[in-house]
């Protein structure tokens, strides 16, 4: 899941390096009217309307790939999955562990033995 994340990145970022490139080659409203004083770009190499057409189907095939992209990122953030359910299909009950400590326990027993035992030795040492 993580390269497919990272792919997905790589590409988006590759996507919006190549938009904002192809942004910036083209040319704006106002360059129609120095084309049509001698310097436009009739002798390039996509003719005198070919590169405007390439590069705006280029600039609309990165942009859809990178809302695409950015589509798929959020999907993959937003995934979170499941628990098994196992063989049987119910998922198995969690062990009750006992709250109370050990230790408190066996102190208590001793203390309830003690009195008892104080009575009996103390009945030894009465003198008669």
């Amino acid at each position: 899941m993580l390269y497919l994340k990272t792919l997905i990145i790589v590409v988006q970022i590759l996507s919006a390096l190549g938009v904002i490139g192809l942004v910036l080659l083209q040319h704006g409203k106002g360059a129609d009217m120095g084309a049509a004083f001698g310097s436009g770009a009739s002798g390039s190499l996509f003719g005198a309307t070919g590169a405007a057409n390439f590069l705006s189907r280029t600039t609309a095939i990165l942009a859809t790939v990178f809302f695409v992209s950015t589509l798929a990122l959020t999907y993959l953030g937003s995934y979170h999955s499941k628990p098994s359910a196992g063989l049987l299909g119910a998922t198995a009950p969690a062990p009750v562990v006992a709250s109370a400590p050990v230790a408190a326990s066996v102190p208590a027993a001793s203390a309830a033995s003690a009195p008892a035992a104080a009575p009996a030795a103390a009945s030894n040492d009465v003198p008669k």
